[in-house]
């Protein structure tokens, strides 16, 4: 079961604001802030974390600090959407830890990839082992970043 957003009352959402910006804040401190007791927010917590409103609690690390200095874009157009070629497909690149994004889209391309390599040599090794080899990849076509102005993972919430 999870919880709909017409379900999420205001402290819900402040306890969410404030668990995007530091999911380690202190529930003591998270209470204090929404004006309810750390009991309840503990318990608002385990509940949307239960409905799988609150999916992971992680640390967002730096990629170029730890050596992943290329940010690569790729477009993936494949051979065939039958279901289970598509399929094949979606777990080798949710299997692959270099590709940290993966959508399947609608349009002239089937696939869009974001991808963190230390190296060009790496991101060529990369593509053999995820488009040559792949005999569904009909072709691809990469965009290597030069900045990486905003990277996002808070979700906009009303209020």
């Amino acid at each position: 079961m999870t919880l709909k957003r017409s379900e999420l009352d205001e402290f819900d959402l402040a306890i969410l604001r404030i668990l995007q910006e530091d999911n380690t804040t202190p529930q003591r401190e998270i209470g204090e802030r929404v004006h309810l007791s750390a009991a309840a927010v503990q318990r608002r917590i385990r509940k949307m974390e239960e409905t799988g409103i609150i999916r992971a609690n992680v640390s967002v690390l730096d990629p170029a600090s730890l050596g992943h200095l290329i940010t690569i874009f790729v477009e993936v157009e494949v051979e065939s959407e039958r279901y289970d070629r598509i399929e094949e497909t979606k777990r080798l690149f949710r299997e692959a830890p270099e590709v940290q994004q993966c959508y399947y889209v609608t349009g002239e391309m089937d696939f869009i990839l974001v991808i963190l390599v230390p190296t060009m040599v790496a991101y060529e090794e990369l593509t053999r082992r995820l488009f040559f080899e792949n005999d569904n990849v009909r072709r691809f076509r990469t965009f290597v970043t030069m900045d990486r102005v905003k990277t996002g993972l808070q979700i906009p919430l009303p209020g």
